[in-house]
């Protein structure tokens, strides 16, 4: 298990005026799982890339267990690179792909038959290793390039949205399965995706990546409840924004005044709130407690949306579809919103 940390990492590429990657510095613990967040484009694959010795950075480091890797090639930094395509040898058998990198470091058969046999066990492939990468589902090929991965013991397993061409269902399997691998290894992974769920399930830490900048780094419930802005928020799924003045452990904006967290910023801000938070229906007489016009409401499957209105201010509540059916558009509706459930933005 190893520590890595980038510092100040820096991508521009030849003819480009904007980097790739702007200044980014992250820690990434000894045997942690911490998943590398943004959208198409952000600059996470980038530094992938970069932490393997693919690509040389145009400023910055890359430290393993303290000691900087930047100028070591590749072969040398023991990083290994899982991608979206299993990238198996098409006329090797199974047994033979996985254990490709342990031949290449000269060790001897037996050894390398032993731990082929343990790491197709791990990955749940046992019985198949006679057969060749085309006789494999997609998931099998991918559990197949992981079980490559893990063989070679890499200080930093560096993951490139390995399960982005699989089915949803397969998808589930493999994340479940890549939690278990890194339990029962405790390899260190940095675990690229732009998909927010996948990143909450399988990671420690989360480090979310916008426009090449490293916006903020926390474990999941804090997007969530404390996002650092609201570009972060609206990534992850917020919706409601409220300009008003913080004072006192109180919000004063459209909606009345409320009572928030003692946390939260003082003065001019934005308030902001969960969809799934807001709660439907009760007293008036609750702290944080006014009435609201609902405008619309879209049925979702497992959850309703509401559309609420007060005289100056619109914003969005996820409810139970048993609530939402017993609500009529264009009435009415009491509406809570919890102390702690709220946030202000700066």
């Amino acid at each position: 298990m190893t520590d890595v940390a980038i510092k100040y990492l820096t991508k521009t590429y030849p003819g480009s005026i904007n980097p790739a990657v702007d200044g980014v510095s992250l820690d990434i613990g000894s045997g942690s799982l911490t998943a590398l967040l943004g959208p198409s484009g952000c600059g996470k694959s980038t530094v992938l890339k970069m932490i393997a010795g693919l690509l040389a950075p145009t400023s910055g480091d890359i430290l393993f267990a303290g000691a900087s890797v930047r100028r070591q090639p590749p072969e040398r930094r023991d990083a290994v690179m899982v991608f979206q395509d299993p990238l198996l040898f098409p006329y090797m058998p199974i047994a033979e792909n996985i254990g490709f990198g342990l031949k290449m470091r000269k060790m001897k058969k037996p050894e390398i038959t032993k731990l082929v046999a343990q790491m197709m066990a791990l990955v749940q492939l046992d019985g198949l290793g006679m057969r060749k990468p085309e006789e494999l589902s997609g998931g099998q090929q991918q559990r197949a390039a992981l079980a490559r991965a893990l063989v070679l013991r890499p200080k930093i397993l560096l993951l490139d949205e390995p399960f982005s061409n699989l089915d949803a269902n397969l998808r589930i399997e493999m994340r479940d399965l890549l939690k278990s691998l890194q339990r029962e290894t405790g390899t260190t992974m940095l675990f690229v995706t732009h998909d927010q769920e996948e990143a909450v399930v399988l990671a420690d830490r989360i480090a979310l990546m916008l426009q090449g900048k490293l916006k903020q780094v926390d474990n999941a419930s804090a997007f969530y409840a404390r996002p650092q802005d609201q570009e972060v928020a609206r990534f992850f799924g917020g919706k409601n924004f409220i300009f008003g003045t913080s004072r006192n452990g109180r919000f004063t904006c459209a909606l009345g005044t409320l009572e928030i967290p003692d946390h939260c910023i003082s003065g001019k801000g934005t308030l902001t709130f969960r969809p799934e938070s807001v709660q439907i229906g009760g007293e008036l007489t609750a702290e944080n407690s006014f009435r609201a016009r609902l405008r619309s409401k879209t049925f979702l499957g497992v959850q309703t949306r509401l559309r609420l209105t007060t005289a100056s201010e619109e914003f969005e509540a996820l409810v139970n579809p048993a609530l939402a059916q017993g609500l009529a558009e264009n009435t009415e509706v009491s509406v809570y919103l919890p102390k702690q459930a709220l946030w202000t933005l700066a």
